[in-house]
C-alpha cells in the first residue's frame, strides 16, 4: 500500500503529466490553428537551412524502405518502372548510422520513368529533436538519384513549418552495390512564418 505522501506526489506528477499532453494538443487544436492564421497578415516569413542524411535501408533484418507493390513487367524493366516502396528512412545529424537521430522520412516512393532510374518521392519529413520536435515538411517531386545533385521541392509543413516553400536538394553521400544501402545528404532551404 502507497503511503499517503507517495501517493500525492504520485497523483501530482499524473496531473502534470496529462495538463502538459492537454496543453501541447491544444496547440495544435483547431481553435489554436485559427488564432494563428489570424496573426499571419502581421507575421514576418522567415528562412531556415537545415541540414540533415537520410539513410535508405532496403536489405537486412529491419529495412526502412519496403516494396509494396509492383507491376509484372517492373523487373523486366532496366528502370523497375513501376515499384513502389513505403519509406520510414532515419534521418541523422551525420552521415553514420549511429549519429544522432534528428527525424524521421516518412511515405511512398516509386519507381517512375520508363527511361532512367528515378523515383517520385512523396515524403513527411518528421523531426523528432530539437527546436523543430513535432514539425514536418512535405517533400513531392522527382528524384533522378543517378544524378550528382537532385532538388526537390518542400510543398508545405506543420507545426514551425506551418505554409512552408522551398527545396531540398539530395546528393547520394554513400551507395553500396552489394545491399542497395544508400546514405543521401540533404541540404534543405525552407520559406515559412
Amino acid at each position: 500500500m502507497m503511503k499517503p505522501y507517495t501517493y500525492f506526489i504520485f497523483m501530482l506528477s499524473c496531473s502534470l503529466i496529462i495538463s502538459l499532453l492537454v496543453a501541447a494538443e491544444a496547440q495544435n487544436g483547431p481553435i489554436a490553428v485559427e488564432n494563428w492564421f489570424s496573426k499571419l497578415p502581421n507575421a514576418k516569413e522567415k528562412l531556415t537551412k537545415l541540414h540533415f542524411y537520410f539513410h535508405d535501408i532496403v536489405s537486412g533484418k529491419k529495412p526502412t524502405a519496403v516494396p509494396v507493390a509492383r507491376a509484372n513487367s517492373t523487373f523486366a524493366s532496366p528502370t523497375y518502372f513501376g515499384l513502389v516502396s513505403v519509406i520510414d528512412n532515419p534521418l541523422t545529424a551525420g552521415p553514420r548510422p549511429k549519429s544522432q537521430i534528428v527525424g524521421r522520412a516518412q511515405g511512398i516512393t516509386g519507381y517512375s520513368s520508363f527511361k532512367e532510374l528515378s523515383l517520385l518521392m512523396t515524403l513527411n519529413l518528421v523531426f523528432t529533436s530539437g527546436e523543430y520536435n513535432g514539425s514536418t515538411l512535405t517533400v513531392v517531386g522527382y528524384n533522378p538519384f543517378t544524378q550528382q545533385y537532385r532538388e526537390m521541392p518542400i510543398v508545405g509543413g506543420s507545426g514551425v513549418f506551418r505554409l512552408a516553400r522551398g527545396l531540398a536538394t539530395a546528393q547520394t553521400a554513400k551507395f553500396n552495390r552489394r545491399t542497395g544501402n544508400a546514405v543521401v545528404e540533404y541540404n534543405v532551404m525552407v520559406l515559412h512564418y
